[in-house]
């Protein structure tokens, strides 16, 4: 079985699934998807993904800010530890730096201050964090560290950087997440950490709606297929599919904490 341990839900165009969440859910399952964490960007969709998750057992959510959402009022771990009170919210996140299109030092030092008030909701709260860096790895695992981030642990989410950086991500108690980037062809330094790292380090995702991977890049994604991923990191390393799906499955189980979901499906 499989978990999609980075989704969003509540971004897919439904017009695909005949307009019906539960037809995602469904297609999924019938690809071997157990379980889903669907991810926050903005505080104004919490909303919604709480109701997703009451409606499904098999749906975890998170809460966060993204790096490069805009917020009228500001992001403290105060606000932050109040909404993951639900206990559907598994992980705070997803947070981190990008840079990629933030150009000025006072855009950049204001990511960095959310960044530091969701690690210390994360080590209130004991829910590993989920981060996402662009162009920013330096400053991401600086900051990381200076926070004590290593002791709540979570995931490199969507992991596109080198295995020097990924070893260093690993050492400060995280996990790395591949999603459908490790099966483009152009890919190969990625592929080159899919390779190296540690099993138990492992993580596979969506991101859908984002980065369907091959052979439906440029369509939609959504979380059946990340069935793909886990068969690109197989013949990557050598191994069987099986394999692959078993271990990324207990190491997310082991990163956020949890239990196994009951075998309850929509």
């Amino acid at each position: 079985m499989l978990v999609d341990s980075h989704c969003h839900l509540n971004f897919i165009d439904l017009a695909d699934f005949n307009n019906n969440l539960s037809e995602v859910i469904q297609r999924a399952k019938e690809n071997g998807v157990q379980h889903f964490l669907t991810v926050c960007v903005e505080l104004s969709d919490y909303p919604q993904l709480e109701a997703i998750a009451a409606a499904y057992s098999n749906i975890n959510i998170s809460v966060g800010v993204h790096p490069n959402s805009e917020m009228d009022t500001p992001v403290t771990a105060t606000l932050l530890c109040d909404l993951a009170a639900n206990p559907a919210c598994i992980a705070i996140g997803e947070t981190g730096l990008d840079y990629y299109r933030t150009l000025t030092d006072e855009a950049q030092e204001m990511q960095r201050a959310r960044f530091r008030e969701h690690i210390k909701a994360a080590l209130i709260t004991s829910k590993p964090l989920i981060i996402h860096t662009r162009q920013a790895a330096e400053d991401t695992l600086l900051l990381m560290a200076e926070e004590n981030a290593q002791n709540i642990g979570g995931v490199m989410h969507c992991f596109a950087e080198d295995l020097d950086i990924a070893r260093r991500a690993i050492d400060l108690n995280f996990y790395i997440s591949f999603s459908g980037i490790v099966t483009f062809k152009n890919a190969v330094a990625l592929q080159e950490v899919a390779k190296q790292i540690p099993l138990d380090r492992m993580l596979i995702e969506t991101d859908s709606p984002y980065l369907a991977p091959v052979p439906f890049r440029g369509k939609q994604n959504h979380p059946a297929l990340v069935k793909h991923v886990a068969e690109a990191i197989a013949e990557l390393r050598g191994i069987d599919y099986e394999t692959i799906a078993r271990i990324t499955t207990d190491n997310f189980y082991r990163c956020f904490k949890i239990n196994e979901p009951s075998p309850r499906f929509y």
